[in-house]
Parts: structure tokens; C-alpha cells; sequence
């Protein structure tokens, strides 16, 4: 007997259909979007205001502040996504406005350490409720021809909170109080909110179950594992026993899971999705984009700083480049893949996003401005190019009532390869520098973001292959 996650799904339940797409409720979505993505990167330009605030937090304590949002918020992506298939997906949506409004009105009003980092947490809890919700809500109201269409505009939105998050963190830590940045975030939040109820049509549910606290568990708890000792690894060493025992209970977890979902009559989802040669090519060429772009963010923000002499505020504004390719080129991608197919424009994508960090690689204290802003154009344009058509791969892999799981896998391998790709790039950048003066800073950047450029174009050939693999077994089915 075939399993729910593999089976075709039943018809639908009788019921009002949703309305067409309307431009209202694509930018409300991508609002939502956007504000959720930015708060991943906006507290890194707050870290040194934090660092000398009342709370007095310690080293640790300020890794888990920047942490507990994307540890929390990757872990939940999965079983959020798979709440909204099967118990409403606008309802999620507005409840994960909620929870990421209490969770920033928590940090803001923090006495302590501890409490900042509860806030973080409810706040990534509510961030992992928005982000598979609002791209099934998009799947289901854009219809097969132009879901493509609404799916870049969706990428876009994750690209340009990345930036948004940089800009509004270094304008928080250079004119305002951190605090400022969690208060904003709570009207902002309450205006989502009716922005959605006013113009997002409620869809129908997933006809698949009932919800499964057992497997949610499991899988909750593995992510949550490996993102810790992913996270962790720089700075206690990779080979350290709490590292290891971290990578050791998430990869227990992970299979148990796999065993009690390939068992369960209700699971989670089944594990056996990923038999598909395109959702595995997919996947990983997500995981492989985001890596790079976090090895990015990651070393941009201090390069500009320490080595440039740049302010907050103007290291935020500095990486805007970032959203030139990333606004011009989805539409390019989407044609280019309804000619060709999803692997020559993700190949050149994943292969420019490599290229152009290894053309930041070679910046140093004396490297003009417009000639490493030039980088960063190679850079967003093969993420204008890739990320669209990834996106569309992970969620037209799965049927469409899963379109809130589709995206919560795609979502956690964007997430899985940020943190690997930070973690990477502090990694090689600690072993090469003692101190943070201009000299050491741009001698240690260079062996980091080219490691993380070849690691980009080494798993570029693993995803091209996915992809051919994919190709040749469709043309062997259809020639049988």
C-alpha cells in the first residue's frame, strides 16, 4: 500500500475555491516574507551594542541571541509546513505573526540575557510558521502557469530580507537602541496580520490527516541537534565531546525517525519523497545557494568594518548590490527554464554564486569599493537566476495539497546550508587570524570565502548530475 506522502492525492473536499492571485495578496505574503527572513541577519550588526548594554551578556550568551531564532526557526520549518496542509494554512500564517510579535516584544523588554534569548526563540518559532505558510498559500491561490512567476517573486522576497535584515540592523546600531529593533517589529507585525486577514483567501485543507506529535517530535529534535553542533562547531571546536555528541544524537534521531515514519500510517512525511532525483538535486542546490551567500554575509560585515573603516549603517547599505541580479533576474530564469528545463539555469546560478566569491576572495584593504561591489553583482545574479527555479523544483515535487511541506523542506536546506556555511567560513577565518586589525582580517578572508567558493562549485557538479540523472530517467520512462 503506497503511502500518503507517495500516493495521489484524493480530491479535494467540497467547498468554496479560493480566488485567483491578486497583486494585494502576493505582496502581502512577501511582506510577511521579508520581515521573517530579516531578523536572521539584522541582530549580527547589533552584537557589539548588545555587547556593552546593562544586560552584560557573555560570549555565549550573545551566540545563543544571534542562535536561538535560526535554530528554533529552521527546526520547526517541516512540521509548520505540514500544520497548515492539514489544519489551514492562513491560520498558521496568523498565528506565526503572533508568536514572532510576543517573541520581539519579550526580547525588547529583556532584563536579562536569558529572557533576549527566550524572545529570539518565540519569535523563530512564529518565523517557522510564516514561511511554508505563506508559499502554499501562494502554490494553491497561482495555479500551474503562473506559479513559477509567483514562487520568484517569493525567492525575491527571502533574498531581499537577507539585505533588509543588514540595512535596518546597521541603522538600529548606529543611531537607535537595540531595543528599538524588536519594538519595530511588534506594529509592523500586528499590520501584517490585517494586511492578511484583509486580503488572503483562506484554501482548502490537506484531504492527508491527522497530525503526529510523535514524528514532529523526532524530527523537531534532530534539526535542532545538528543546527546546534553545525552552530557551535567554530567556536568549541569540531572534535570537542559536547560537538560530537551533538552530531551523534541528531544522526540517532534522524533515524529513528526515518524508521518510525516509514512505519507510521500518518507520518510527518515520508521519508521515501526523497527517491526523487529532482527533489534531491533541488534540495541540495538550495542548501548549496544559501551556503554561499551566508559565507557572504558572514565575512561582508566584518571586511567592511574592520577592514574597510566602514560604519553600521553603511555596512548595511554597502551590500545592496546583492538586490540588483537578485529583482532582474527570476524572470530570466523562469523563461529559461520553461524552455530548457531547471538544470542550465540552476548550473549557471549555483557556478556564478561560486565565481563571484572567489572574486571577493581576492579583496583586501586597498581593493576599491566598485570593484568588490562588481563581485557582488556575479553574486546576485546567479542567485537571480538559481534560487527561482530551486524553489519551484523542491515544491512541484510533492503534490500540491503538500505545498506547506514542500517548502518547509525547502526552507530548512536553505536554513541547514546558511549555518553550514557560516560555521565554514568562521572556522577557516579563526584559524587564520589572531586579531581582528585590517591586515589579519583581509589575510584570513581570502582562504575562507575560497574555501567556500570551492565548496560551492564542487557541489554545483553534484546537483548538475542530480539533475541529468533525473532527465535520463524520464526519457528511459518515456521511451518504454
Amino acid at each position: 500500500m503506497p503511502s500518503p506522502a507517495l500516493a495521489p492525492p484524493p480530491a479535494a473536499p467540497a467547498g468554496p475555491a479560493p480566488g485567483p492571485l491578486t497583486r494585494s495578496t502576493l505582496l502581502a505574503l512577501c511582506a510577511c516574507v521579508l520581515v521573517a527572513q530579516s531578523m536572521v541577519a539584522a541582530i549580527n550588526l547589533l552584537i557589539p551594542q548588545l555587547a556593552a548594554s546593562a544586560l552584560h551578556p557573555s560570549a555565549t550568551e550573545l551566540l545563543w541571541t544571534v542562535d536561538a531564532y535560526v535554530i528554533v526557526f529552521a527546526g520547526l520549518l517541516v512540521p509548520a509546513g505540514a500544520l497548515g496542509d492539514r489544519r489551514g494554512r492562513k491560520g498558521v500564517l496568523l498565528a506565526g505573526l503572533a508568536l514572532f510579535a510576543a517573541g520581539a516584544a519579550t526580547s525588547a523588554l529583556a532584563t536579562t540575557p536569558a529572557l533576549l534569548i527566550a524572545g529570539r526563540g518565540v519569535s523563530g518559532a512564529g518565523a517557522a510558521c510564516v514561511m511554508p505558510a505563506t508559499m502554499s498559500i501562494l502554490v494553491r491561490l497561482a495555479g500551474p502557469e503562473r506559479r513559477a512567476g509567483a514562487l520568484a517573486s517569493w525567492t525575491l522576497a527571502v533574498g531581499l530580507g537577507g539585505l533588509a535584515g543588514n540595512v535596518g540592523g546597521g541603522a538600529v546600531g548606529q543611531f537607535l537602541s537595540w531595543r528599538a529593533l524588536f519594538w519595530l517589529m511588534v506594529p509592523l507585525a500586528a499590520l501584517l496580520a490585517w494586511a492578511v486577514a484583509v486580503t488572503v483567501p483562506r484554501t482548502e485543507r490537506s484531504p492527508h490527516g491527522r497530525p503526529d506529535p510523535r514524528g514532529t517530535l523526532l524530527l523537531v529534535a534532530a534539526l535542532v541537534a545538528l543546527l546546534a553542533g553545525i552552530i557551535e562547531g567554530p567556536t568549541h571546536g569540531w572534535t570537542s565531546l559536547r560537538i560530537l555528541v551533538l552530531f551523534a544524537v541528531g544522526a540517532a534521531l534522524a533515524g529513528l525517525f526515518t524508521w518510525y515514519a516509514l512505519r507510521s500510517p500518518a507520518a510527518l512525511f515520508d521519508p521515501r519523497v526523497f527517491r526523487s532525483r529532482p527533489l534531491r538535486a533541488a534540495v541540495l542546490g538550495t542548501a548549496t545557494g544559501f551556503f554561499g551567500l551566508f559565507s557572504l554575509f558572514y565575512a561582508n560585515a566584518q571586511y567592511l568594518q574592520y577592514v574597510k573603516g566602514y560604519g553600521p549603517a553603511l555596512t548595511g547599505l554597502a551590500i545592496v548590490p546583492l538586490t540588483i541580479g537578485m529583482a532582474l533576474f527570476p524572470k530570466v530564469a523562469t523563461r529559461w527554464q520553461a524552455a530548457s528545463g531547471p538544470r542550465p539555469a540552476v548550473a549557471t546560478g549555483l557556478l556564478l554564486i561560486g565565481a563571484g566569491l572567489l572574486g571577493v576572495s581576492t579583496a583586501g584593504a586597498h581593493t576599491p569599493y566598485a570593484l568588490y561591489a562588481c563581485w557582488l553583482l556575479v553574486i546576485s545574479a546567479g542567485t537571480g537566476l538559481c534560487m527561482p527555479v530551486l524553489t519551484v523544483g523542491v515544491v512541484t515535487s510533492l503534490p500540491a495539497d503538500q505545498a506547506g511541506l514542500g517548502s518547509g523542506l525547502g526552507t530548512s536546506a536553505r536554513e541547514i546550508g546558511a549555518a553550514l556555511g557560516v560555521a565554514v567560513t568562521g572556522t577557516v577565518l579563526a584559524a587564520h587570524r589572531s586579531d581582528a586589525v585590517a591586515g589579519t582580517f583581509a589575510d584570513a578572508m581570502s582562504p575562507a570565502l575560497r574555501t567556500a567558493g570551492t565548496v560551492v562549485l564542487a557541489a554545483t557538479v553534484l546537483v548538475v548530475l542530480g539533475y541529468r540523472g533525473a532527465a535520463a530517467g524520464r526519457r528511459t520512462a518515456s521511451g518504454a
